[in-house]
């Protein structure tokens, strides 16, 4: 998976990069991630890389100048290969488990392009950008936070990224419902008891329980994701259970 990150500030990747999953799948091969900063593309001494927008009005946008060079120095070192542009902003198509798991199987090589200040200027979206992603429905300071959310969620679904192969199916949104309650040892803490059933040793149990609790937390978290989530008649029985418990 190759990731190429557009940014104007690239000091805010290089930590997260270099951590946790994010590293252990560069180290394994499984990820590359270029960071490059878009300032290196401009052409006056101080590095302009924003300017006021026609018309007036509060904030600064970003000109394309920069990053078209970018981009076409980008194309020219990777010579016959595909490249999919995101635009990372809020006013993008929110981002998601099921796109996160489209993006995990892109053949195509993946630009970040991190939006900042107040915008970028409208010719970059029209000529180089694929498509916009908001990770949600607020305001931060740049993309660079967003991309980083997008290249950690793809990277744990790549196969040889996680030590447990069905850890990311098992996680939140997996299946489209969000993940069952989790306990350790000790078995007992401060008076409050593992659940009995995982103490059996009765897989089957395991997973009904699983399954139920599962369904639990999303009835009574978020509600809204069994509209879409992949449900089993046996799935529907017990909601209509847990919804007579209340």
């Amino acid at each position: 998976m190759n990731f190429d990150v557009l940014t104007l500030f690239p000091g805010m990747l290089e930590g997260p990069l270099n951590e946790s999953i994010l590293k252990r799948g560069r180290e394994k091969g499984l990820l590359n991630v270029t960071v490059r900063n878009i300032r290196d593309y401009t052409e006056d001494k101080h590095k302009t890389a924003d300017d006021s927008p026609y018309g007036g009005g509060a904030g600064m946008v970003l000109k394309p100048e920069p990053i078209f060079k970018a981009f076409e120095t980008l194309k020219a070192e990777r010579p016959g290969e595909e490249f999919l542009t995101i635009l990372l902003s809020p006013q993008g198509r929110l981002f998601h488990q099921r796109r996160a798991e489209e993006l995990s199987g892109e053949k195509r090589r993946i630009v970040l392009l991190c939006g900042h200040y107040e915008a970028v200027d409208e010719r970059v979206i029209d000529s180089l950008v694929d498509e916009e992603l908001s990770i949600g429905d607020y305001v931060l300071t740049g993309g660079e936070l967003a991309a980083l959310v997008v290249i950690d969620a793809v990277t744990r679904l790549l196969p040889g990224v996680l030590g447990d192969e069905e850890s990311a199916y098992r996680d939140s949104f997996g299946d489209g419902l969000l993940d069952h309650p989790h306990y350790t040892r000790p078995a007992e803490f401060r008076g409050m008891q593992v659940p009995d059933v995982l103490l059996s040793g009765n897989h089957a149990e395991i997973e009904k329980w699983r399954r139920r609790e599962a369904l639990k937390a999303t009835l009574e978290k978020r509600p809204e994701l069994l509209e879409t989530a992949d449900l089993a008649d046996e799935d529907r029985k017990i909601l209509e259970e847990l919804k007579r418990i209340g």
